[in-house]
């Protein structure tokens, strides 16, 4: 069998041809090797431990059990099971389904996941950002600051339900336009066709790919790069003109400033103080409305430009050009999603919004910034954010934050005003000190790291200023004393901390104290807005512990072997040899022969 990664990385080459046309691709899903590197890639999830349907997580995958996989694959019998559907709570209220596959299934899944994206990421759109390496909802972001300079309208669109409504029948035409392997389509159609256990109550799926499994990204990204390519070709379409024409007030108040200062000049030495004063104030005043009058027509209407970002279902249209253009292209893009994708454009939620009011996109006001403030260079005053895009953290989102952590209360008194009154979190007051110095932090920590891009990111020091309270007020109801007595009994050198002991000695935790100013790199590092190729998953340490089937517990080689997993280091006590094993490899994975599986469970 061939080495995954040199498989992966071929496919990438080839999928640069536009014309070329991919065969032969299920014969991948019949070496072991793709399915050990899957499950390397899945195991370290939260998820792995969780039951599907069939009530299998992911631990005890070996040799063994991929092996009596690839029969089901190689003679077509393998059928996924149900997903099994859970829900979790929306930001905007609701609920979002979510399925979770057995542990078969996301083993093919992964498989199925790394052969398609190394054969469609190579294609897909510098302007999309959702679910793909080396992108997030920061780089989108970025990539607004960077383009959408000077746009007069936004275009907020949302697909309503847009996981829960892709039509299987075009998903899989857009599929064979470039797989010519009709076993591998149908297998995706299978994944597709699979159906979810609600309550345990089965139910046929119609339409959509479900939410949680690992293909769905994939295949989603896949359907809508058919929108990034229209907006694409619409953007090439509608743009006009080089420049826009020059303003002709503009081009007044500068022929002003500059006779007047020829004129002030040419008479400077005869002048008396007085009236040198009153010159440099009418430079001053001329100046400054040059400063405020923009130096080419902002509303030409022989200069238009388009400009596009997408995040999953989400996206944001920047125009520049009048609101019937906008208008326009709006009507557009619905009747493109409903006759080619049959996808409806959510009337509530799709928005044309003017550049200057706040635009609402991936939880970050946008606006386009018309402060004609400057600053001094050897040039003189030169304006420095006319036009540019300000992003901006949203008041609703951080109070609303905290009012769902359940540590704020707001109260009105009898002049009108609000009250907020920060509250202790009970349920944290049964965990060790240092655990609930860590999740106050995660949160601070977790709402700085996605809003930080914000010219306004200080804003937040108003959400820390309310976590800090809680946490002295939930740290006074654990030991019983006041809310000054817990702050001073854990604050050291002005900092409040918790010691703890570890094996290499005492540590401590503290509260974070790093502030939060504006950091306009993404949150991903100094990452390639625009990447072109990503290189094929490589093997790492788990894929070779299994491939060299030695028990890890009792030493026996040359048997096959099983992965015994945990969720974490911290739920084992150290009372049995197994866990005192995995305790000092500090691996939540430990391969062990059959016998030793055998006997680590009935524990």
């Amino acid at each position: 069998m061939r080495n995954p990664q040199v498989v992966l990385e071929q496919l990438q080459q080839h999928a640069s041809q536009p014309d070329y046309l991919f065969h032969r691709l299920y014969r991948n899903l019949y070496n072991p090797d793709f399915f050990l590197l899957a499950y390397q890639n899945l195991y370290a999830n939260q998820g792995a431990m969780t039951p599907g349907a069939d009530g299998t997580s992911l631990d005890g995958v070996g040799l063994p059990r991929i092996e009596s996989l690839i029969r089901t694959l190689k003679d077509h019998s393998y059928h996924p099971q149900p997903a099994r559907r859970q829900y979790i709570p929306k930001k905007g209220g609701g609920q979002r389904p979510l399925g979770i596959p057995s542990a078969n299934d996301k083993l093919v899944q992964e498989v199925v996941r790394m052969l398609l994206e190394s054969i469609y990421e190579p294609t897909f759109s510098k302007y999309s950002h959702g679910f793909r390496p080396g992108r997030s909802c920061h780089t989108a972001l970025a990539q607004i600051q960077h383009n959408f300079t000077g746009v007069k309208w936004f275009i907020e669109g949302d697909i309503k339900a847009y996981f829960d409504t892709i039509d299987h029948d075009t998903l899989v035409n857009i599929l064979r336009r470039r797989i010519q392997d009709e076993a591998f389509l149908a297998l995706i159609w299978k994944f597709l066709k699979a159906g979810y256990l609600d309550q345990w109550q089965f139910h046929r799926t119609y339409s959509g790919t479900p939410q949680g499994s690992g293909v769905s990204p994939i295949l989603a990204n896949l359907y809508l790069h058919e929108l990034d390519q229209f907006m694409a070709r619409y953007q090439a379409s509608f743009n006009r003109g080089t420049q826009r024409t020059h303003s002709k007030e503009y081009g007044r108040l500068q022929g002003i400033h500059q006779r007047r200062r020829e004129h002030y000049a040419a008479h400077w030495d005869t002048m008396t103080p007085e009236a040198k004063d009153a010159a440099r104030r009418d430079i001053r005043k001329i100046r400054a409305k040059v400063l405020r009058t923009p130096s080419k027509d902002p509303m030409d209407p022989n200069y238009r430009r388009i400009q596009y970002v997408r995040y999953a279902d989400d996206f944001l249209v920047g125009v520049i050009g009048s609101k019937a253009d906008a208008e326009a292209i709006k009507a557009d893009i619905g009747q493109f999603l409903a006759q080619q994708l049959q996808l409806t454009l959510s009337p509530e939620k799709t928005l044309i919004t003017p550049g200057r009011h706040k635009a609402r996109f991936l939880g970050y006001d946008v606006m386009v910034s018309d402060d004609s403030a400057t600053r001094r260079t050897r040039r003189g005053q030169v304006r420095i954010f006319n036009q540019r895009v300000r992003l901006e953290v949203p008041k609703d989102r951080w109070m609303g934050k905290l009012q769902a952590l359940g540590i704020l209360k707001i109260t009105v008194d009898a002049r009108g005003r609000e009250r907020w009154k920060p509250l202790q979190r009970d349920d944290l007051m049964g965990l060790e000190p240092r655990e609930i110095v860590a999740w106050y932090n995660a949160q601070i920590r977790g709402m700085y790291n996605y809003y930080r891009l914000a010219q306004n990111a200080s804003v937040l020091q108003k959400f820390y200023y309310v976590l800090e309270y809680s946490l002295y007020k939930t740290f006074a109801g654990k030991f019983h004393t006041t809310v000054a007595q817990a702050k001073m009994r854990f604050t050291h050198h002005g900092v409040f901390s918790v010691e703890y002991a570890t094996k290499s000695g005492l540590r401590h935790v503290s509260l974070y104290g790093g502030g939060f100013p504006r950091i306009q790199t993404p949150l991903l590092g100094l990452v390639d807005i625009l990447p072109e190729r990503r290189d094929a998953p490589r093997p790492k340490e788990l894929f070779f512990r299994m491939k060299a089937t030695r028990c890890e517990l009792c030493g026996t080689r040359g048997i096959p072997v099983r992965v015994h997993q945990v969720r974490n280091l911290k739920s084992l006590t150290g009372q049995w040899e197994w866990e005192r094993t995995m305790l000092k490899m500090r691996r939540k994975t430990l391969v062990v022969c059959e016998p030793c599986h055998a006997g680590i469970h009935p524990l």
